[in-house]
């Protein structure tokens, strides 16, 4: 009998306290962060009849322009997507083939940007993309910057609320999200990027890094 009361008299002392009134907020931060590095894609795409010559083909020309590449200073290079893939014609037959191969340039430098692309095309590799965006670096230290500026902006919002009301609050849950405006894109036609002999000169500019603080603050009743 008195483990029996002493069992319910535990859990009569361990019953849950009820929580406090809960309040949805939230708060953001937004700053530019410059567009300091460039990204281009090119490529070299030939067809024909014969797989294997339009692999040497398109093979010689990126490992040309490899070599020009590769001694830059402040540039980087890497390989992009690769495809041979059949054209048919009448009755489902094949007619001829194609092959593409891609290289996708970073560089800070936007001045020596554009005109490695100007001489790549005039190597016949075509540009498919041009885009500028921060460099992760700079990404880095904008949003931590907002990330600081949009937990204050959720802090003092919290308190505004609990002195209104007039009771201690005390943050349950917190949720980080970050994003920003879409970076200048560039995309260029094949006929007009194996013509020219230089892209146009590039506009910088800056994209906008917003930070998002949602989350769940809780009054003390």
């Amino acid at each position: 009998m008195h483990k029996l009361f002493g069992a319910v008299l535990t859990l009569a002392l361990a019953a849950p306290v009820l929580a406090g009134t809960t309040i949805d907020l939230a708060a953001e931060a937004s700053r530019p962060a410059a567009n300091d590095l460039a990204r281009a894609t090119l490529f070299s795409e030939a067809s024909g009849a014969n797989p294997a010559e339009l692999a040497r083909r398109v093979n010689q020309e990126i490992g040309e322009a490899l070599k020009l590449i590769r001694p830059r200073a402040g540039v980087t290079v890497k390989s992009g997507s690769q495809s041979t893939y059949p054209v048919y014609g009448q009755g489902r037959k094949i007619d001829t083939w194609r092959m593409r191969s891609e290289l996708i340039v970073e560089s800070r430098d936007a001045a020596a940007m554009s005109e490695l692309i100007g001489q790549l095309q005039q190597m016949r590799l075509a540009l498919a993309d041009l885009s500028q965006m921060p460099s992760p670096e700079t990404r880095r230290q904008v949003e931590d910057e907002t990330t600081r500026e949009a937990i204050d902006a959720f802090r003092q919002r919290a308190a505004l609320l609990g002195e209104q009301l007039g009771k201690p609050w005390r943050i349950k849950h917190l949720s980080v999200q970050q994003g920003g405006q879409p970076m200048p894109r560039f995309r260029v036609a094949r006929a007009m990027a194996m013509e020219a002999a230089a892209p146009a000169p590039m506009e910088a500019g800056d994209s906008l890094l917003t930070t998002t603080v949602s989350g769940q603050i809780e009054l003390a009743d």
